[in-house]
């Protein structure tokens, strides 16, 4: 007899200070007409994850665990000076997880065509054994699609799309990205190439110079190198790349963001017809959309006075694309799912043992290359 319950993980805030992380049996839920009732096997845990599940105020020090198996309570201090900031969510139990792939199992009275295809979602709860939603936010993936490669069709592969999209709206022509050897950033790397949009990677370790010149990646800048700066410069004026996505908020010691507007003015200045006291008349943009680094941003004011430094987030630039667009964005990803749009994982946890403290420290680092898959079902 099939099970009528469902496991999910739960993130809940305490009054006295602590973030407790916990499995939870809840109800099988039932479609309605509009419905699809998912079989979860796939979830990716991403940075924009851990925002609820730990938090960013959670003290990793401080991991104790009570409890066995599905009664596991894991338990963190958070940092007393962000408690005012989690004031909103104090003593709810959350479910987490943001997108997942699955097989429909079952499917209310208009969606009946869609049981036993496997699907993308972003439909939150996605740590979750099985999850209801709206047929119409299932992303149907090709045959021959597994659940793991359509884990991850939602945040990175949009993003990266949506970071293009972009660049045309406000009239830049080429991008520079941080964190550029991630899931994410070889995925730029392989629409950039095909898209022909030039791009300039920024990395901080060699290895991460080696991944993306295997794929192609023509302009790599490493922060660790000491002529960083220069070598950045020179990306620059070869691709005229004015739009910056940068995903520490900090880096190479808060300076990152402030480093790329200075490069881009040296490098507009390199091809200026006239000295300007204001700087030049380039405007140069960066938007900070990811917190790897939690450090200050630091603005070093070297870049004239056109320029601007903002933040970005997939769901109101989604708005701004507009649905005919973003449903071709959607069938891009889907079609090349296995290629472009692949993603690599360090390692398969089930909900257990996403509970687990040395698992829990790994995956709280947003390490590059060291992403993990939760397998709900497992």
């Amino acid at each position: 007899m099939a099970s009528e319950t469902s496991r999910e993980i739960r993130s809940k805030v305490t009054r006295e200070g602590h973030i407790e992380i916990s499995i939870v049996e809840v109800p099988k839920p039932e479609p309605s007409d509009d419905e699809v009732l998912i079989k979860v096997e796939a979830a990716p845990i991403n940075p924009s994850d851990l925002g609820l599940l730990l938090s960013f105020a959670a003290d990793l020090s401080t991991i104790k665990v009570e409890g066995s198996g599905d009664n596991d309570l894991v338990t963190m201090k958070i940092h007393p000076a962000l408690m005012k900031a989690m004031k909103p969510r104090l003593e709810q139990s959350m479910p987490v997880g943001n997108e997942g792939g699955g097989i429909v199992e079952d499917a209310g009275a208009n969606a009946k065509n869609l049981i036993g295809k496997t699907v993308g979602l972003a439909g939150g709860a996605m740590y979750s054994q099985y999850r209801c939603v709206p047929a119409k936010s299932c992303l149907v993936m090709n045959e021959g699609t597994s659940s793991r490669e359509a884990a991850s069709s939602f945040v990175n592969p949009l993003t990266a799309l949506a970071f293009l999209e972009t660049m045309r709206m406000e009239n830049h022509t080429a991008i520079v990205h941080t964190a550029a050897a991630s899931n994410l950033g070889q995925m730029l790397v392989k629409i950039c190439k095909d898209d022909n949009v030039p791009l300039v990677n920024i990395v901080r370790k060699p290895e991460q110079e080696k991944i993306l010149m295997d794929i192609g990646a023509e302009h790599i800048c490493n922060t660790s190198d000491a002529n960083f700066m220069e070598n950045l410069v020179s990306a620059l004026v070869t691709t005229d790349a004015t739009l910056g996505f940068d995903a520490t908020g900090g880096g190479n010691g808060g300076e990152l963001a402030s480093q790329i507007l200075s490069a881009m003015e040296i490098a507009a200045n390199r091809k200026a017809k006239e000295y300007s006291r204001y700087g030049s008349d380039t405007y140069k943009q960066v938007y900070i959309y990811g917190g790897l680094d939690p450090s200050p941003t630091i603005l070093k004011r070297s870049y004239g006075m056109c320029w601007g430094l903002g933040g970005w987030l997939l769901t109101p630039m989604i708005g701004k694309i507009g649905m005919e667009r973003f449903q071709q964005m959607r069938a891009r990803v889907a079609s090349e799912i296995k290629t472009t749009f692949a993603s690599n994982y360090v390692a398969e946890i089930s909900l257990e043992e996403m509970l687990q403290p040395e698992i829990i420290k790994s995956y709280a680092q947003q390490a590059t290359g060291k992403k993990y898959l939760v397998t709900p079902n497992k």
